[in-house]
């Protein structure tokens, strides 16, 4: 996973679109691991349903190997993470490490994106009030 954690990271400095860069990640999980489908999901994604989710891995032969929420630095839940194997196992102590670090980059990305755009909320809003108070309008 070292390889794709630098490039997953340099693509979060970059500013890549996150569902690109969660992608990554899970694609980097696929390959780490092997025989793997993952999935993450973001918590106001509701086209997202991890039952409907379930019951279409099931369709497909898969098994739940793994979920996990996506926590934010406060502990808010931010997504999660659904991984889903051929065959019926637990994840090893090996794989967990990995799957630890991945969702730590899904947090990092989901994060940087929730700033990203109260920032810019905010920068309107500054600009809105400045241009109101050039007008004449109290502000």
């Amino acid at each position: 996973m070292l390889q794709a954690e630098e490039r997953i990271l340099r693509s979060i400095a970059g500013r890549v679109p996150v569902a690109q860069i969660l992608n990554e990640i899970c694609t980097a999980l696929d390959c780490q691991i092997g025989n793997m489908v993952s999935l993450i999901s973001l918590s106001e994604d509701e086209v997202a349903n991890t039952e409907e989710i379930s019951r279409n891995a099931a369709l497909f032969g898969l098994h739940l190997f793994f979920s996990a929420g996506v926590l934010g630095e406060c502990g808010k839940e931010l997504g999660s993470l659904e991984m889903y194997c051929c065959t019926m196992r637990n994840p090893s102590c090996c794989e967990l490490q990995v799957i630890d670090r991945a969702v730590c980059l899904a947090a990092i990305t989901i994060e940087r994106d929730g700033k990203e755009n109260r920032e810019i909320s905010h920068r309107t809003w500054e600009k809105r009030l400045e241009k109101e108070s050039v007008s004449g309008w109290p502000v």
